[in-house]
């Protein structure tokens, strides 16, 4: 086999392995919500809707990294990149130089990014920080502490993407990592 075969095989073999510890994880955070009371329709900070193309994005109400309490409302009238990601996820990494160099040079043509970190899969807010810092992020760091805004978003293997249109609904999912490019050509085909 060529090097190109094996590389292709290894990057396969992490997608599955993803895949399955999301899997395992989302099991494990349904099993843990079951034996607690609380369901997703008595939280104040989610809607019971899932998201789907053609239809208004689920509202939600999240808590940034610096204690900010942040609504998706809060951003109508803007283009949104929704973003499901973790600290360890080897693609959420490679995107997120991509995602930044976008945000820069969109964040004052009403286009917002919003990293939903799935905090209930990661390794705490002190990861989290050092990673923000790492990559120079400055765009909005939401964390989904419970893991119900992710499993609402369907954000089974991440990262996983949503762009919604300036009226809040969802125009595309993307599954997997966005480029500069992609990130471009998604939002400028949005009609506002």
């Amino acid at each position: 086999m060529n090097k190109k075969n094996l590389l292709s095989i290894a990057i396969l073999l992490i997608a599955v392995a993803i895949v399955i510890i999301n899997l395992w994880k989302t099991n494990e955070n349904k099993d843990n919500a079951t034996k607690e009371t609380a369901t997703t329709e008595n939280q104040p900070n989610v809607e019971p809707l899932q998201a789907e193309e053609g239809k208004p994005a689920p509202k939600f109400n999240l808590v940034t990294l610096e204690g900010k309490s942040v609504k998706l409302s809060d951003y109508r009238g803007k283009k949104v990149i929704l973003n499901f990601w973790a600290t360890w996820c080897p693609p959420c990494q490679a995107e997120m130089p991509h995602m930044q160099k976008f945000y820069e040079k969109n964040k004052e043509n009403g286009v917002e990014i919003l990293a939903v970190n799935l905090t209930s899969m990661d390794k705490g807010t002190a990861a989290i920080r050092k990673f923000v810092k790492d990559y120079r992020l400055t765009f909005p760091i939401l964390l989904d502490k419970d893991g119900a805004v992710g499993s609402q978003y369907q954000a089974i293997s991440i990262p996983t993407s949503y762009i919604l249109d300036a009226n809040g609904v969802v125009v595309k999912k993307i599954l997997g990592p966005m480029d500069e490019n992609m990130l471009e050509s998604l939002v400028k085909n949005i009609k506002s």
